[in-house]
């Protein structure tokens, strides 16, 4: 198995831990998948809830909390580190100034097009920074337009940029009807955006990798989606029933007494459609019920507080702490498939050893015989 280079970042094992939000991986899941050699990466969404102050200190509280979080993974591990942005939230800006100022290795920016955000950093007096900055999309188109403005309007382009395909867990950069009629897979997905990413690289001369992800569950789903070009995967749902994953347990025990008809779709106030597993909570939001709530800071900019049927964010909190009866838990679309709490260093070594075996494995090729009475297809093995 290759490693990932990401300019000149190295990482041993080109596996990245989704970002997943909100206080379900920090630091300690992060660390943990570091220490073996991944990505391990905090989700900035919600970041600063568990601080005593966030409804009357959002900004700060926020603000805080990264801090804290990237120190103590710091402090847990000497791999690579890397947080995970919506473009959505009302204080990404920050969040990105401040996981910089960090030293944070890498920021994934997803929800919403990271046009500006180069500026931002300049202005911030940072543009000689060593994070790597990446884009994550749903779509080569989103990831073509981004970096042809980056390289017209600044002259440089993203480090690396995440593909995140239909099978996700969370919310989802695609229509519901397309969720629902799987008119893209993500391999489609990553060939498309390898194709168009290879024409910055020739004209730059350099390496520019597509990370892959949702529905990465095996080490042969790794493989296959890596020979379709992408150079390392982003998986999220197998780290949440890990022992280091910060959520609480009711959260985890979500996704083992799940069921593959558990996993269902719902429209978030975010605008975007979720992917969760179904509790009394969701059946409530499928009914439509809602939860009036009182917004004292509009966390996400993209949200229409006075109509949200309910607080994606608190509802999100909730879960993570094990308050189930007023949350739910994102989850990806094989979520089902866990039946066991494994460590991280576990999962890790099942993701690479099951990669290996289909690396390994023999090719199967059709030879032409000619026989005496005709020419019959046979099937010969050869060493892959």
């Amino acid at each position: 198995m290759n490693s990932l280079r990401i300019g000149n970042l190295e990482v041993k094992v080109p596996i990245v831990q989704g970002g997943m939000g909100v206080c379900v991986s920090l630091s300690g899941l992060a660390s943990a998948v570091a220490n073996q050699g991944g990505i391990g990466v905090i989700s900035a969404a919600g970041i600063g809830m568990d601080e005593p102050d966030y409804i009357v200190n959002f900004y700060e509280a926020n603000i805080r909390a990264l801090r804290k979080e990237i120190k103590k993974a710091r402090s847990l591990s000497n791999g690579v580190i890397g947080l995970n942005v919506m473009m959505a939230l009302s204080d990404h800006e920050s969040l990105i100034i401040t996981a910089i100022e960090e030293g944070i290795d890498v920021i994934f920016i997803g929800a919403g097009l990271p046009l500006k955000i180069p500026q931002v950093i300049e202005n911030a007096g940072l543009r000689n920074h060593h994070t790597k900055l990446i884009p994550k999309v749903s779509s080569a188109k989103a990831a073509k337009l981004i970096f042809q403005y980056w390289f017209n309007k600044y002259g440089f382009v993203p480090d690396a940029v995440a593909v995140e395909g239909p099978l996700a867990g969370g919310h989802l950069g695609f229509s519901k009807n397309d969720l629902l009629n799987q008119s893209k897979n993500l391999k489609e997905l990553v060939e498309e955006t390898v194709a168009e990413i290879r024409v910055f690289e020739n004209k730059l001369g350099i390496e520019i990798p597509v990370i892959a992800g949702g529905g990465i569950h095996s080490g042969k789903d790794m493989f296959d989606i890596m020979q379709a070009g992408a150079k390392a995967v982003k998986v999220g749902t197998r780290f949440v029933t890990t022992y280091e994953c910060d959520a609480s347990q009711a959260f985890k025990d979500m996704y083992l007494n799940s069921k593959e008809e558990d996993i269902v779709l719902i429209d978030s106030p975010v605008g975007l459609p979720g992917r969760v597993v179904k509790n009394d909570f969701v059946k409530q939001i499928l009914n439509g019920e809602t939860k009036p709530f009182k917004c004292p800071w509009r966390c996400l900019s993209s949200c229409n507080c006075k109509d949200a049927p309910f607080c994606i964010a608190k509802v999100l909190f909730n879960s993570a702490k094990g308050i189930m009866d007023e949350g739910f838990a994102f989850a990806g679309a094989k979520a089902y498939l866990a039946d066991k709490m494994m460590h991280v260093s576990e999962v890790m070594d099942e993701l690479i050893s099951q990669y290996n075996k289909e690396r390994i494995k023999p090719n199967i090729i059709p030879l032409i015989i000619p026989t005496s009475k005709d020419s019959i297809c046979q099937i010969k093995r050869v060493a892959g």
